[in-house]
């Protein structure tokens, strides 16, 4: 989708349901249209280099990591499509960054987690998600039962992790810290 005016496109959904294969792709298509692309990323995500955002099936784009949101518009430059990797990692500054972009005509892709492992919106993805002209909700696979996954499942020691646990634990390159799950097979432990 090609734009003349600002836009924000949300990328949303659980982990493994493709979020990050889907933004690539459209960023190779405004590449091939000889659109200004830049790809930013949470120094907090080191599942791969600095410079770069790898997906699962091995798609990948040069990457710009800053620190927090105030940093995307400086990186920004004169970019045409600022696209933004796990947007749940980044500060409630995000949605204010991403408006700001749209409003001076650039065209911004916000890739993340619409929810944590607890199954809670996750950071700032709910106002974006609302503020977004467009949004895109993927799934995944349940790991249990294969019907369609709208969840994030933690594990520890392959079981469900409880609500206290941390928040934030980066995974899900190649390890089994994580899987998708269907609403049904989603669990939570209280706390003991």
């Amino acid at each position: 989708m090609f734009y003349t005016s600002g836009w924000v496109h949300v990328i949303c959904g659980c982990m493994f349901c493709g979020k990050t294969d889907e933004m690539l792709r459209l960023l190779r298509r405004f590449s091939i249209a000889g659109r200004r692309v830049i790809l930013v990323k949470p120094q907090l995500d080191t599942r791969t280099d600095a410079v770069s955002v790898i997906s699962r099936s091995g798609a990948q784009h040069v990457a710009v990591s800053v620190g927090d949101s105030s940093a995307i518009e400086g990186v920004a430059g004169d970019a045409d499509i600022v696209a933004v990797e796990e947007g749940q990692f980044f500060d409630d500054g995000l949605p204010s960054v991403v408006e700001s972009l749209a409003d001076a005509g650039k065209q911004v892709l916000v890739t993340g987690l619409d929810r944590d492992f607890r199954g809670i919106p996750f950071g700032p993805m709910p106002r974006l998600m609302a503020l977004a002209d467009q949004v895109t909700k993927l799934t995944a696979i349940c790991m249990v039962c294969g019907e369609p996954a709208t969840r994030t499942q933690r594990l520890i020691d392959g079981s469900p992790a409880p609500a206290d646990s941390p928040l934030i634990v980066i995974g899900g390159m190649g390890d089994e810290t994580y899987e998708a799950r269907c609403r049904l097979h989603h669990e939570v432990p209280a706390v003991s």
